[in-house]
């Protein structure tokens, strides 16, 4: 325990750091990038003497390193700062969109997970036979497609052709989990992809795991396969899926980012296309700031999960 204590510290020092660094990179990118928020609220009255004055209220005349300092300060103390368009405090806004954002990512992974686990154990056991070749083949084709094209399939069959669900969410109101008619295409289209990619490495987890000797002599000994598959070698094969996971939950944030964008569901990803489209550096940076803690979350926890796996498998091997 006290070994796995310092090395999720050590984990999540580097993280912080990662963090700290993307987030430096951005906020200079993001500053010397052509435009600024000054441009943007004074783009009716572009006069050369309005804008200097407007950089000047918003603090964009100082150098960068000075703003950057500022704003880390405040994140320190909690305070993401407020939005340069808007006057509005940036975790307000963050914490509003956060909703449909966190509805999209929670119902994806709550089919991505089981459904990749039992496709993935389906190929394995029926390895070199026909469920294996159609899962294995349906996957590598689904998983060419890109999540903007299958939105747009989607949407054309079920939504404008079938009329089974709502094409977007433009003049929906109410929480986003309690219409499914809104999230149901979304749900889909972000799960398409991981859950190829996730089945695809649990199968070939299991299938070394089935074939080992140790599984074998289990075998031998008159184990019944369906208690060998789920008590002995699943639990090892999910050590690099779950890690794996991690990196499909980061993608799934940029996935929801696409996806909200093409439903109209108002949530993170419309946030992002705002704050980036009217050079909002507050509104950005608490963004990333968002994103990267998350990340940092679910990888640290990711490797406590396979460490743990690890220990159960080699305690029941």
């Amino acid at each position: 325990m006290a070994v796995l204590i310092r090395y999720a510290g050590v984990r999540v020092g580097l993280g912080l750091a990662q963090v700290l660094g993307v987030l430096g990179i951005v906020f200079v990118v993001a500053s010397v990038l052509p435009g600024d928020a000054a441009v943007v609220i004074a783009a009716d009255d572009a006069d050369p003497g309005r804008i200097a004055q407007l950089r000047e209220t918003l603090g964009l005349d100082r150098p960068l390193l000075t703003q950057f300092g500022d704003w880390l300060t405040g994140l320190i103390r909690g305070d993401l700062g407020t939005s340069a368009i808007s006057g509005r405090p940036v975790a307000d806004m963050l914490a509003s969109a956060l909703g449909p954002t966190l509805t999209l990512a929670i119902l994806a992974l709550l089919v991505l997970i089981p459904l990749a686990v039992a496709l993935g154990v389906a190929a394995a056991v029926g390895r070199g036979r026909r469920m294996d070749r159609v899962i294995s083949g349906v996957a590598v084709a689904f998983y060419a497609a890109p999540e903007f094209a299958l939105a747009i399939i989607l949407v054309a069959v079920f939504a404008v052709g079938l009329g089974l669900f709502a094409p977007t969410a433009v003049g929906a109101s109410g929480p986003l989990l309690m219409q499914p008619e809104l999230w149901v295409l979304p749900v889909v289209v972000l799960v398409i992809r991981p859950v190829c990619s996730l089945a695809r490495l649990v199968r070939s987890s299991m299938i070394t795991a089935l074939e080992s000797e140790p599984t074998r002599h289990t075998l031998r000994l008159g184990v019944p396969l369906r208690r060998v598959v789920w008590r002995h070698a699943l639990p090892g094969s999910l050590t690099p899926a779950t890690q794996h996971l991690a990196r499909v939950t980061d993608w799934l944030l940029g996935g929801v980012v696409v996806v909200e964008s093409v439903f109209a569901l108002g949530g993170l990803g419309q946030v992002l296309v705002s704050a980036v489209s009217s050079r909002d550096i507050p509104l950005l940076m608490g963004l990333v700031a968002l994103f990267g803690s998350i990340t940092v979350t679910v990888n640290t926890i990711a490797d406590i999960v396979a460490f743990r796996l690890n220990r159960t498998a080699g305690a029941t091997a």
